[in-house]
Order: C-alpha cells, then sequence, then structure tokens
C-alpha cells in the first residue's frame, strides 16, 4: 500500500517534467507578426506615442508610462489587464503567442 502514493508522485514528476521539455520557446519574428495589431495604437520603431506610448526601448527603460518597473512580469499584466483605453488580452491572445510578443518586444 505504500508504495501507490510514491508511484502516483513520481508519474505526476514525470509528467510535469515532460510538459516543460516540450515548451516551445519564444520566437521574436512570430511575436512580430502578433505585434501588428498592437501596432495600431503603438509604435514599435520609436517612442513617441501613438494612442498608447511607443514602445521602442521598453526593457531597457527603467519605468513604463504607468510607472511601474519595465520588467517582465509588469509588462506582461499590462498585456493581459489592459487599462487607460487598452483592452485586454488575457483571453485574446494564446500564452504562446503572448510569449511570442514579449521576445519581439525584448528586440525593441
Amino acid at each position: 500500500m505504500q508504495k501507490l502514493p510514491y508511484f502516483i508522485m513520481t508519474a505526476a514528476l514525470t509528467g510535469s517534467m515532460m510538459l516543460l521539455a516540450s515548451a516551445k520557446k519564444p520566437d521574436a519574428a512570430k511575436g512580430k507578426e502578433v505585434f501588428e495589431q498592437c501596432g495600431v495604437c503603438h509604435n514599435a520603431d520609436s517612442t513617441e506615442k501613438k494612442m498608447g506610448p511607443g514602445l521602442k526601448g521598453l526593457f531597457k527603460k527603467d519605468k513604463m508610462s504607468n510607472g511601474k518597473p519595465a520588467n517582465a512580469a509588469n509588462i506582461l499584466a499590462k498585456i493581459n489587464e489592459g487599462g487607460n483605453g487598452m483592452p485586454a488580452y488575457k483571453e485574446m491572445l494564446s500564452d504562446d503567442e503572448k510569449a511570442d510578443i514579449m521576445a519581439y518586444l525584448k528586440t525593441l
């Protein structure tokens, strides 16, 4: 009877490791394609504001336009939650698409 919990724990750990191993690496080129819909409101090649802030050098900045540190967690939260006229993309984009956009934003 004591072997069953160990078997279950081992199976769960193995499954988790397989999921991590099969995780897709973010692709900046695909992110650029997904970003096209963002380009309606955001400049990618300058810091000049359109409807939303220009995103050139976003990851090199100390702070985002909302005053929060420009780090991956805060940028992803902004993409997911939106705000100040920006729609929330939490349900509109897949996790892979958001990862690709984040990889693209790091190239700006």
